[in-house]
């Protein structure tokens, strides 16, 4: 008896994927045990993904047509290279689906847009503890950068900031 043949397809999110990206999203906070920060809701990504001016995009990948993963980005600037970059903010691909290349396939695309748009560099942070990723986008050429730290201001210490 013949298998069927799987197909991976990775196409740019419409707004009917609204609720799959959030739930992806909430997928990703519960694998980094990071779900108590996730404030976001379907509403926020049809809004900021789909909206008159959004700043945001996303890429679903689909593995015979089921929803297998997805990546979120937005542009960036380089000062120092006077060009535009790509941060990725998320990549996840749920645990069903590893282990066909579908990861491995979000990114090629994005470096492909990089590439087409002449963007200065790709970039993205992976949690310190996270070796299967770090590993992963190494074997991609990714270069880990211990030497830049990420920063972060929200809630109450961002509403101070901005009172001074």
């Amino acid at each position: 008896m013949d298998r069927p043949e799987t197909r991976l397809v990775i196409r740019a999110a419409r707004p009917v994927d609204a609720a799959a990206i959030h739930a992806l999203i909430c997928e990703l906070a519960d694998y980094e045990k990071l779900r108590h920060e996730v404030d976001a809701t379907v509403a926020d990504i049809e809004r900021d993904l789909f909206g008159a001016n959004p700043r945001v995009f996303a890429e679903i990948a689909e593995w015979n047509g089921e929803v297998a993963g997805f990546s979120l980005w937005f542009y960036n600037y380089s000062t120092f290279r006077g060009r535009h970059g790509l941060y990725l903010e998320d990549l996840y691909v749920r645990p069903v689906f590893r282990g066909h290349g579908i990861g491995k396939a979000l990114i090629v695309n994005l470096a492909k847009r990089c590439v087409a748009e002449g963007l200065a560099r790709f970039q993205w942070s992976v949690l310190d503890w996270n070796t299967p990723s770090i590993e992963f986008y190494k074997s991609l050429g990714a270069k880990i950068t211990p030497e830049w730290l990420g920063c972060r201001v929200e809630g109450e210490a961002l509403k101070k900031l901005a009172d001074v």
